[in-house]
């Protein structure tokens, strides 16, 4: 059961908190990413990685990143994935994805600045 509201301050807080998951979701921001969600992805764990995400970019307090969901990349078998693409227009799409390797690539990636090259997808 959510928490009673019981001051203005808890209001506020609140509020903070769903303005910040919207503006997750919104952009223009510095950074893009697309989590692929065609069928193949969501039969893979597209759902997880996106909720993963979502939780990993909060906890990391990272504000010019959006988070997005797109359709099939054409790529089945790397499934699930996303594609990051940096303030300089260069994507780097990510393949075989579980939520460890998304906590690596928000941690090395998205917040030291080094992709995590092991988990690139390379065609």
């Amino acid at each position: 059961m959510a928490e009673r509201i019981k001051s203005i301050a808890d209001l506020k807080a609140l509020r903070e908190k769903a303005r910040d998951e919207v503006s997750l979701r919104s952009g223009p921001k510095a950074v893009v990413v697309n989590v692929h969600m065609g069928t193949c992805g969501i039969a893979s764990g597209a759902r997880e990685i996106v909720a993963e995400l979502a939780e990993q970019l909060a906890d990391s307090g990272l504000k010019d990143v959006t988070l997005r969901q797109s359709g099939c990349a054409g790529l089945c078998s790397y499934e699930p994935m996303l594609t990051l693409t940096d303030g300089a227009g260069v994507e780097f799409r990510y393949g075989k994805l579980d939520r460890q390797k998304v906590r690596e690539i928000v941690r090395d990636h998205l917040v030291g600045g080094h992709p995590v090259a092991q988990y690139l997808i390379r065609i």
